[in-house]
């Protein structure tokens, strides 16, 4: 899958400096952007997991919500995973089903995970969120995986989605443009509507149209 090719590589460099950071925050180091002059005021644990600062609104969210099902694409090292998974233990039900492509990447993943105490919380999957079968109704669905490929990711499992449900899309800033300007065609289109959080990387927060009362 030639589209994938170039990330895995980046995944892999960025892996090994997450390695060596051994989970220090770090300044966060985008560049900034109109809709956030100063990225410095963020944390981040590495330059592909979500900022610290949005990994602690994916948790919130998760209580706020209470969501049966989450799905997320692209685990990476499975840090956001578990931010998500910490949420659903808090509440007391709900799992996560989470897929990364990078067999090398998901091995990874899945060690952090077994020894994170949040397993039984958390299905983790070696597959692309192209071909990934999901049960049932969608609570929550956060689209971090490769930024091509997001838009057909929603679309995709729109239908799952619950009218009331939460679609997150992770980098979405002005500067990264593939996902904000994803997003805002499809809300062109009349099937989600949109909010863009001014976040050093940016996110996405929309709900599909239809159904809703």
């Amino acid at each position: 899958m030639a589209l994938f090719g170039k990330k895995l590589k980046q995944e892999h460099k960025v892996m090994r400096q997450a390695e060596r950071a051994k989970g220090a925050l770090l300044t966060e180091y985008h560049r900034a952007t109109p809709e956030c002059p100063h990225p410095e005021r963020w944390s981040m644990y590495d330059s592909m997991t979500a900022e610290a600062e949005v990994l602690e609104f994916l948790r919130t969210l998760v209580t706020t919500v209470k969501p049966d099902r989450v799905v997320e694409t692209g685990s990476f090292l499975g840090v956001s995973t578990l931010w998500l998974a910490e949420g659903l233990k808090q509440n007391g039900f709900g799992r996560i089903v989470s897929c990364e492509y990078d067999p090398v990447v998901f091995r990874k993943a899945k060690e952090t995970i077994a020894a994170s105490g949040l397993e039984a919380w958390i299905e983790l999957r070696n597959e692309s969120s192209l071909e990934m079968q999901v049960d049932g109704m969608i609570d929550i669905f956060f689209s971090d995986s490769d930024m091509p490929i997001r838009e057909q990711e929603i679309r995709r499992f729109l239908p799952q989605i619950k009218p009331h449900g939460i679609i997150l899309m992770h980098d979405a800033s002005s500067h990264l443009k593939v996902v904000r300007e994803a997003a805002l065609k499809m809300e062109a289109e009349g099937l989600i509507s949109v909010i863009l959080l001014p976040t050093p990387r940016g996110l996405v927060i929309a709900q599909k149209r239809t159904g809703r009362l």
